[in-house]
């Protein structure tokens, strides 16, 4: 799929489709570049989410833009949405690290568990958007738990997005084992340098996907990139 995103990328930032051209069907971007459906469908939904693209019912997919400015997840643009969350995740974990009951515990070390376990993205998407609700639930102020919940759909778009084209299921798994065990150890100040890390590799991945190193390998079975 990163494959075919970056090659599909490529011919839209070098103008081969300019904006508001539309692109080849389905079929023929999958004969052409000799890949499955459902890969294809990811890498078109990984250029909607760059906006670069957007899908009309019944009528394809067409260039927007030439290049990447923003990525949009749901309803909100990935720098307003990691704003919000370092302003709110940050001190709600080390809320969560003063307040959390052992209920609150149990229920992250479960999730956790899961998620170490889990191999299929969007089961995993799905349990991510929970660790980060049951952090909130742990901080005791309903109110951090709205908030994430307002945003609860964006977060989910990212993670499948990061997931996808970033590869970060693993090392998430990790930076939120971090999370849960500074929580255990009611250290706020853990729990607050352990949430900011986490954030801050987000951040990274999304810069990295957003503007890559430039090559001009070309994709293997499929045009010239």
């Amino acid at each position: 799929m990163e494959a075919v995103l970056t090659h599909l990328r490529g011919t839209i930032e070098r103008g081969e489709y300019a904006v508001g051209d539309k692109l080849p069907s389905e079929a023929e971007l999958c004969r052409t570049l000799e890949v499955s459906r459902p890969v294809l469908r990811e890498a078109l939904r990984a250029l909607q989410a760059l906006g670069l693209t957007v899908a009309k019912t019944g009528k394809g997919t067409f260039v927007v833009a030439n290049s990447v400015e923003d990525p949009t997840f749901g309803d909100y643009a990935a720098s307003d949405l990691l704003e919000v969350r370092r302003h709110v995740e940050i001190p709600v974990a080390g809320y969560a690290a003063l307040r959390r009951t052992p209920e609150n515990l149990d229920h992250l070390a479960h999730l956790m568990e899961r998620m170490e376990r889990e191999t299929d993205t969007t089961a995993w998407v799905a349990m991510d958007t929970l660790f980060h609700l049951a952090v909130a639930e742990a901080a005791q102020n309903p109110v951090f738990r709205r908030v994430i919940e307002e945003i609860r759909d964006a977060l989910a778009r990212q993670s499948a997005f990061l997931n996808e084209v970033g590869g970060r299921r693993e090392q998430s798994n990790r930076e939120h084992r971090a999370i849960v065990e500074a929580l255990v150890d009611g250290s706020e100040h853990d729990a607050v340098e352990a949430m900011s890390h986490h954030l801050d590799r987000v951040e990274t991945t999304l810069t990295h996907i957003v503007r890559p190193a430039r090559t001009d390998t070309p994709m293997e079975g499929g045009p010239e990139a």
